[in-house]
């Protein structure tokens, strides 16, 4: 039985998130490791059919590594983190943490929750694999909480599962969808970045 190849990346390294700062709609580049790991993420994924990007910059330069033309979905962009925008992640108070885990319609001040993005990496998904032919590979390039959003996707259950998991800069979501529905293959692939993220200066 034939089946479209889903890969679900994530962008390479910002200086936002070696900072450890929340990275939502900002649209900063990626930095010097970032670029080497889209590198290697291309090199590891090998020729594809089809690439299609977020809108925002890190993750059209990570796309770019493919060497093909690259599509821009803005269904497959970032949560949006309102006025959280940059801030530390420590800089969320127990409360705040308490609130945003407990409850997917809650949205940080002037940003958006976690059930309205779930919904449009669902649609995403969804028609992504549905306009491909069978056998086709088709890369998504995006961010942490679409590629949490696209796992529970796959997977059939509740979106709040995205709390316990986590996603590495450059990493490989791999899900092959058939005619009976998406199969996960394996999540948060990374080791094709063992060289690149250990090489001298870049810890």
């Amino acid at each position: 039985m034939s089946a479209v190849n889903l890969l679900v990346v994530r962008h390479g390294r910002t200086a936002h998130n070696a900072a450890g700062r929340l990275l939502g709609r900002a649209d900063p580049p990626l930095d010097e490791l970032g670029a080497r790991q889209a590198a290697a993420l291309a090199a590891a994924i090998g020729p594809v059919d089809r690439v299609v990007s977020s809108p925002l910059l890190r993750t059209r330069q990570t796309a770019a590594a493919f060497g093909v033309g690259v599509e821009v979905d803005d269904r497959l962009v970032e949560l949006d983190y309102g006025e959280w925008d940059g801030r530390p992640v420590g800089g969320v108070s127990a409360e705040e943490w308490s609130r945003w885990r407990g409850d997917l319609d809650f949205a940080p001040p002037g940003g958006e929750s976690l059930a309205a993005l779930a919904r449009r990496v669902r649609q995403a998904c969804t028609s992504l694999t549905e306009s491909a032919a069978g056998d086709d590979t088709v890369v998504a390039v995006t961010h942490v909480s679409p590629v949490k959003a696209a796992l529970c996707w796959a997977l059939g259950v509740d979106d709040a599962v995205v709390w316990r998991t986590f996603v590495a800069p450059a990493s490989i979501t791999r899900i092959a969808v058939r005619p009976t529905g998406p199969q996960l293959h394996s999540f948060n692939e990374t080791g094709h970045l063992a060289g690149v993220n250990a090489a001298p200066g870049t810890s």
